[in-house]
């Protein structure tokens, strides 16, 4: 089962996918990380995702959709996968929908907070790639780009909207509640 985590930069994906993964029992696919760590260790996917990653632009659909779809096939069917990072285009959305097996994609979570929030949050971090030129065009890019997600996710019914803008314990407990109501439909009280 598979459970796309979207926002834009800084609103607390990767947080929340780490905290509800190790709590739960749960498997975190941060494509960020991978492509971070693909960067240091100099590999080709790590170079060629430098170039990119360096403007603030997205890597390339390919590329990213044969490293996530690598990683889904390799699921048993009882894992709960949480997808931090990917899809971020309906491009993305669509081959992964094609690479989920049986329609696996339970959820869709959409982390929301104001841009004047994700801005301070990302420069508190201090990354090398998080100056606030770099941070105002992924913002910029994230709006064009993922967005029209949100809709596409809202419109197959799976989408389930998170206020980031609160503490991440508040946060947390929403995620494990919407997450559980992904997984157990029957259970939930809507």
């Amino acid at each position: 089962m598979i459970l796309v985590l979207l926002g834009p930069p800084g609103v607390g994906k990767g947080t929340q996918a780490a905290r509800a993964a190790e709590a739960q029992g749960w498997h975190h696919l941060s494509t960020g990380e991978i492509l971070r760590s693909e960067v240091e260790q100099g590999t080709p996917l790590g170079e060629e995702a430098r170039s990119y990653m360096d403007r603030g632009d997205l890597v390339p659909d390919e590329v990213m959709v044969n490293m996530v779809a690598k990683r889904i096939r390799a699921m048993e069917p009882k894992d709960v996968l949480l997808l931090d990072g990917f899809p971020r285009t309906l491009a993305q959305a669509e081959s992964l929908a094609e690479a989920a097996p049986g329609g696996a994609i339970a959820g869709a979570l959409y982390f929301r907070a104001p841009d004047s929030v994700l801005e301070a949050r990302l420069l508190a971090r201090g990354r090398e790639d998080d100056s606030a030129e770099i941070l105002r065009h992924r913002l910029s890019v994230f709006r064009e780009t993922t967005r029209p997600l949100v809709s596409w996710y809202q419109e197959q019914g799976v989408l389930v909207e998170v206020d980031a803008d609160r503490s991440i314990e508040e946060v947390e407990k929403d995620v494990t509640q919407a997450v559980a109501s992904l997984l157990h439909p029957s259970n939930s009280a809507h």
